[in-house]
């Protein structure tokens, strides 16, 4: 790899493909040893579209171990209620596409319960048309070439596709303002659906349920709160937890890692990188 490259280049999306697409990543490191990662749950939906290098993903097991991983070079992750591992041999090479997943939706045609909580090859809903994205963006000389055949062509996949329901976007909206907290009842009434229309278009447009959505976005702002180092009782209170034992619970059954374990694995949890500002994506694990 030339030394002189860049190693990440994040860049916004064209701005029609805003807000559904928060950002592009390009993607060219090498490190000096392989890399294993536990990636949280969060609100959004990722795109890889991996130029040679496979890397390994598999699903947390129950009591926080990690399950058998199967190789990717492409992969898409839909939402999802626990974490997954994910490792390297040291070397990444691609572009990432991080969105939510309503514009995951609306690009591809496809409920996305089919693809919440599993991790696929794109081509297995996409067909061709991603493998034939990935060969010419591997072909192309440099990251802003790239992006902009990334940016033309998700225009063109999105003016094909259904769309997002707009009160979908509105019921996203107010959940995700209220970090998790919104009564589902209250919130289906302020859309004029009911709650069982509520349930399906999110299953069809999100992949999981409302009160499913609601725990992701609770959890991600209580790991937030532990992460700039609140009394975990506290934190249990400010999120709409019963209690600290209620948050410890939640935490443990989404990561494997009850909240103490983000400050007692310092530097693994203090020092984790994160994949999207002002959010816990990641925690690095020893090889």
């Amino acid at each position: 790899m030339d030394p002189a490259a860049p190693r990440i280049v994040q860049v916004l999306p064209h701005a029609l493909l805003r807000p559904g697409v928060r950002f592009y990543r390009g993607l060219r490191v090498a490190f000096d040893r392989p890399r294993r990662r536990l990636e949280l749950p969060v609100g959004f939906a990722t795109l890889v579209l991996g130029f040679d290098q496979r890397i390994r993903v598999g699903p947390m097991a129950a009591d926080g171990t990690a399950s058998p991983t199967t190789a990717f070079t492409s992969l898409f992750a839909g939402m999802r209620t626990r974490a997954v591992i994910g490792e390297h041999r040291g070397f990444v090479h691609g572009i990432e596409v991080v969105m939510h997943p309503w514009a995951a939706y609306a690009m591809f045609g496809v409920s996305m319960h089919e693809l919440a909580e599993h991790l696929v090859d794109p081509t297995e809903f996409a067909g061709a048309r991603i493998r034939r994205l990935t060969e010419r963006l591997v072909e192309l000389p440099d990251w802003p070439t790239r992006f902009a055949v990334l940016d033309a062509t998700l225009l063109r996949w999105q003016a094909a596709g259904p769309g997002p329901a707009p009160r979908v976007l509105r019921a996203w909206d107010l959940l995700s303002a209220s970090a998790g907290r919104l009564p589902i009842g209250g919130l289906a009434a302020e859309l004029g659906w009911s709650e069982r229309q509520l349930e399906r278009r999110f299953r069809e447009q999100l992949g999981l349920t409302p009160k499913a959505v609601a725990r992701v976005l609770r959890l991600q702002d209580a790991l937030r709160l532990v992460d700039a180092g609140l009394p975990l009782a506290d934190v249990a209170t400010r999120t709409g937890f019963y209690d600290q034992s209620h948050l410890n619970r939640e935490v443990r059954a989404a990561t494997g890692l009850t909240p103490g374990d983000f400050v007692a694995h310092a530097p693994h949890a203090s020092a984790r990188p994160t994949r999207l500002e002002g959010m816990v994506t990641t925690v690095l694990l020893p090889p």
